[in-house]
């Protein structure tokens, strides 16, 4: 395991070599200049001396990353190691590399950053100082260190004299992988080591992977403390009482969670613990296609100076912001602090959750727009983590597709979905058996893409309102004949027609055709869950 020290740049004198931290402890020498924990502004300035990117006009700093402009899931190895090896749960997001090449593409990024300058960026990765964990971030660019200033937790001048990380990521865009010296898939790649504790990012400059392959070792390391990592959004209202927001990308855990009447812990990455939730990242990352001033004022507020935006297109003369410009992609981001949105939670720790919320975008159009599920139900739903894909967000994704994904984040899961399903279960039943689960569906209704249309999102935080604030304990509900989920009678402020999404096809027999569809993916894909409690697997839809 590589041993990870810091020097302290206060025992140099004048005459001595520029600090290094102790990166040649990680085996890096022949260094340009060695820049740690930067402020915002001087990381600005240099982003914008290296000719990184440019400010915009509400002076967030905005990036174009190229080719890849999403996640790259193809090109995430995790190095098969002896002591992880009966641990990881392998399959198709979960790829071995094989130590020898491992430590062969290790010495080419060594070789590679020799003379480049490098900026660290030392932090946390857990709100709850109990759990908490050392996080150093080692990049090329100084954008990306802007990214990572701003997406983790911050130490104080004391705490980073102190600072040891627990694990380790290094992100060097400009270096490419071969897939046939290194045996990946392309120039770029993502390789997680669990036994070094060591994250290697290259030839992608999406900084998104950064956040996630950090998720990823939090989904690793966490389950060791009995801490359940959780994909979900968190917020309190101001009583105290906590909800969650489980979701993929896309899915509305950022929008929905930014709720100006309740307080922010934090929006997409959380641990549940023996003492209550508390947040991983001290940043939030928020999709901004088609962002509205109107309808998401706290996001629209929050990207400022100190901002980050990636691959939002610019006005030539104004630098204004066109957040509905898609050209590039669909999933353009802003990354920033989470006390850019007011009223949150700091630090972001909260309760036992008295709500949980799944979010999924139906593209089949046939799921209601909001539904109450039963604890077993609850398990079923979460284990299968039905959602679609939306555009941008991964590679080669430009129109949704359904698609399951376990705990709402089998992308960022090293261990079987069961151990997390499990975690769930237990923290549903023991820490607040009075919660209540909501299925929310942001998809689509009237029909499936390309036919309905979106829920409107004025609609979708009526009724999460409703739910949050006791409303629908009070309403009817009844099951659905195929889903089997409890469908109310009645939602404050909405509609009554679109909560039965049947009420709104065009022709009913062609939604029954859908649902049934749908239905029988969700049969066909918990098949493989072949442990599952057999009253769990009959909690889910009817297909016949």
């Amino acid at each position: 395991m590589f041993q990870q020290t810091l020097e302290d740049p206060a025992a140099r004198t004048e005459l001595s070599a520029p600090p290094t931290y102790g990166l040649e402890n990680l085996g890096f020498k022949n260094l340009g200049r060695v820049y740690r924990n930067l402020c915002v502004p001087e990381l600005i300035e240099r982003a914008l001396k290296n000719g990184e990117g440019k400010l915009a006009a509400n002076g967030a700093f905005c990036v174009n990353t190229g080719k890849y402009t999403g996640r790259s899931p193809e090109d995430k190895f995790i190095v098969d190691e002896p002591g992880v090896h009966g641990e990881v749960h392998w399959n198709q997001v979960n790829v071995p590399l094989p130590v020898a090449n491992f430590d062969l593409l290790y010495k080419r990024l060594l070789a590679y950053i020799q003379g480049r300058d490098l900026y660290i960026f030392d932090g946390f990765v857990g709100a709850d100082p109990k759990y908490r964990m050392g996080v150093r971030i080692i990049n090329q660019l100084a954008s990306q260190n802007l990214f990572a200033h701003q997406l983790f937790l911050r130490p104080n001048s004391e705490e980073l004299a102190q600072h040891h990380p627990d694990f380790t990521v290094i992100a060097v865009p400009g270096l490419q992988g071969d897939p046939e010296i290194d045996g990946i898939h392309s120039e770029a790649f993502i390789v997680v080591s669990f036994e070094k504790r060591l994250v290697l990012i290259g030839g992608s400059y999406y900084s998104g992977e950064i956040k996630k392959s950090v998720f990823s070792c939090m989904n690793y390391f966490m389950t060791k403390q009995n801490v359940l990592p959780m994909h979900c959004a968190a917020n309190m209202d101001r009583h105290g009482n906590t909800a969650l927001f489980f979701g993929l990308s896309g899915t509305g855990k950022t929008t929905l969670s930014a709720d100006p009447s309740r307080r922010l812990i934090g929006d997409d990455e959380h641990g549940w613990s023996e003492d209550g939730i508390f947040n991983f990242e001290g940043g939030c990352y928020a999709k901004t296609i088609r962002l509205s001033r109107q309808q998401e004022p706290e996001i629209w507020q929050a990207i400022r100076f100190g901002a980050m935006l990636e691959n939002v297109v610019l006005d030539k003369q104004t630098r204004i912001p066109d957040y509905d410009d898609a050209h590039l992609t669909e999933n353009t981001r802003a990354a920033y602090p989470v006390e850019f949105i007011p009223n949150c939670v700091v630090p972001g720790i909260g309760g036992h959750p008295n709500a949980v919320i799944f979010l999924t975008a139906d593209a089949f159009g046939v799921l209601p727009p909001i539904a109450k599920l039963t604890n077993r139900q609850a398990m079923y739903h979460f284990m299968s983590g039905y959602t679609s894909k939306l555009a941008g967000t991964e590679r080669g994704i430009r129109e949704p597709q359904a698609t399951f994904s376990a705990c709402f984040g089998k992308p960022f899961l090293p261990l079987a979905a069961t151990v997390y399903a499990e975690m769930l279960s237990q923290r549903l039943m023991h820490h607040n058996a009075a919660a209540n689960v909501y299925l929310v569906n942001t998809g689509w209704t009237g029909g499936p893409y390309g036919v309905g249309k979106r829920i409107p999102i004025r609609d979708t935080r009526a009724m999460v309102w409703a739910a949050l604030n006791g409303e629908l304990d009070r309403v009817t509900f009844h099951p659905h004949p195929i889903f089997k989920i409890l469908v109310p009678e009645s939602v404050p402020g909405v509609d009554s027609k679109i909560l039965n999404p049947r009420n709104t096809w065009n022709d009913p027999a062609a939604y029954d055709a859908q649902a049934k569809l749908l239905a029988r993916r969700f049969v066909n894909n918990f098949q493989r869950f072949t442990t599952a409690k057999p009253e769990i697997i009959e909690a889910g839809p009817n297909p016949n």
